[in-house]
C-alpha cells in the first residue's frame, strides 16, 4: 500500500469517527465484475475480516445482487486497477459502508454488518 493511499484512508477514519482497519494489500476483497464497467453508484461494505479476507464487498449498480456467485476475490493490490476511486475507503472498520457516485460520498456505521 502507498503512503498516499495509507494516507487518504486515515483521513476517511478521522473525518468519520472511526479507528482505522487498513486492508493489507495481500489479502482479498469480494467484488463484482460491473464494477470495471463504470456503472454508479459504487457501494462497499465490510464484514468482520475472515481468513485471508478483508470483510470488504463491492459492487456497482442500485441493488445488492443476491447471486451468490456475483463477487469474486480480488486481491487488493490490484483494485487500482479496478477501480481506484474506492481505495480511500478500505481503512473503515468492520461494520461501515460507504457509496459514491462522482462528486456524491455517504459513508456510515451499519451494526448489522458485525452479525455474520
Amino acid at each position: 500500500m502507498t503512503d498516499a493511499i495509507e494516507s487518504s484512508q486515515k483521513e476517511v477514519c478521522e473525518r468519520y469517527g472511526a479507528a482505522c482497519h487498513p486492508s493489507p494489500s495481500d489479502m482479498k476483497v469480494g467484488i463484482a465484475l460491473n464494477v470495471r464497467e463504470g456503472i454508479t453508484p459504487i457501494n462497499g461494505l465490510r464484514h468482520p475480516p475472515e481468513g485471508d479476507t478483508t470483510g470488504w464487498y463491492i459492487w456497482a449498480g442500485e441493488e445488492l445482487p443476491s447471486d451468490p456467485d456475483f463477487f469474486k476475490p480480488l486481491h487488493v493490490e490490484h483494485l487500482s486497477d479496478w477501480c481506484p476511486q474506492v481505495q480511500k475507503y478500505l481503512g473503515l472498520p468492520p461494520g461501515w459502508r460507504f457509496l459514491i457516485a462522482g462528486d456524491y460520498e455517504d459513508v456510515w456505521f451499519d451494526e448489522t454488518l458485525l452479525e455474520v
